[in-house]
């Protein structure tokens, strides 16, 4: 099989180098690698910070690679190689152009910035989330057959990690980090592409309240997408994070769940509770329980002490055709709700475990 070929950017340097990371992995009788293990092995490429070190708390900081584009991959698994000690969370964005040209880039908007790098989003072009990670979470394998396409035909090109550095005290010294993903993947075409929709919201939680952040979205594309895994992420005030499909039926709301988790549990994506299918004219809808014992006003920012309200939904569509709404956000409270959306019939125990 084919190296996974990756550029990693340096052009202020003029610096070009090629990454090629090629051994065979031992896939102990893991289901996830059935499809691909039946045709051929699976590789890994490690995507890493190159020893960065964050100067401050509350950095973010990100690098990416450019793909082959002459040769289709398909990713079927991720290993991260980091503690929550070290970073608070990760994530990985597949775009079409990176936010810059440089290794490494200072990507939080309102985030503590390191003034000797420029300051950039993840991704110019083509943002989309295609993997997360918090809490010591462990490793990620896709379903049989299940892959996300990247290089060739496929309209992501880069790969950009981005790492969220909420305490610098192991850096003290002069330790550099290389914390980020081992990418596992084949060049064998899988017949289900993956895919994720991220839903969140903005808003506030008022001092010594127990707050509820909603968001809802329909379905208006004319395909069938399979959820297979959720995430939950929040920061300190989170408790439950619940996310469902809702469908009418004779002016009522039917709800069904597609996943419900603690977030402050390692956050990785968990299999859905239901097994059930997306479509159009379908609602999918999340709630975030937050509940403050703070005396102080607590806003979606991208800080620890600023709060979050993420549910990631992971699933497949049959070929190469997955949604191109990738993002679902809603203003949160105290604006939106779900009752303001017109949603009806709300389930009694969206933010009990």
């Amino acid at each position: 099989m084919a190296a996974l070929s990756f550029v990693r950017l340096n052009l202020l340097r003029s610096k070009f180098f090629w990454h090629f990371v090629c051994f065979a992995l031992f896939i102990h009788d893991q289901q996830g690698f059935a499809f691909a293990q039946e045709q051929g092995e699976i590789e890994t490429f490690d995507l890493l910070m190159p020893n960065v070190l964050p100067k401050k708390a509350e950095t973010y900081f990100c690098t990416p690679i450019r793909i082959d584009s002459d040769t289709d991959y398909y990713i079927v698994g991720f290993v991260p190689n980091a503690t929550m000690e070290t970073a608070h969370h990760m994530l990985l964005y597949g775009c079409e152009e990176p936010g810059s040209d440089e290794e490494v880039w200072n990507c939080g908007e309102m985030a503590v910035k390191d003034p000797s790098l420029r300051s950039a989003e993840p991704c110019k072009k083509g943002s989309q989330v295609i993997y997360a990670w918090a809490h010591d979470a462990p490793s990620l394998q896709l379903p049989p057959g299940v892959g996300f396409h990247v290089g060739g035909r496929s309209k992501i090109q880069y790969i950009t990690l981005q790492v969220h550095y909420a305490s610098v005290d192991r850096f003290v010294g002069g330790v550099r980090d290389d914390s980020g993903v081992f990418l596992k993947y084949t060049t064998i075409r899988q017949p289900k592409s993956a895919g994720v929709l991220l839903m969140g919201t903005g808003g506030r939680v008022p001092a010594n309240s127990v707050e509820y952040m909603e968001t809802a979205c329909k379905i208006n594309e004319d395909k069938v997408i399979y959820p297979f895994a959720f995430r939950t992420h929040t920061h300190a005030l989170g408790r439950v994070v619940s996310g469902y499909k809702v469908s009418r039926v004779n002016r009522r709301d039917e709800w069904k769940l597609i996943g419900k988790q603690d977030p402050q549990l390692p956050q990785m994506f968990y299999p859905v509770a239901n097994n059930l299918t997306l479509s159009k004219g379908d609602t999918v809808a999340a709630r975030c329980t937050m509940v403050s014992n703070r005396n102080w006003v607590t806003r979606i920012g991208l800080t620890s002490d600023d709060e979050m309200c993420n549910f990631y939904i992971m699933y497949w569509t049959e070929g190469g055709d997955v949604l191109n709404t990738k993002h679902c956000f809603s203003m949160g409270p105290p604006i939106y709700n779900w009752s303001r959306n017109r949603l009806n019939n709300i389930p009694e125990d969206a933010s009990t475990l």
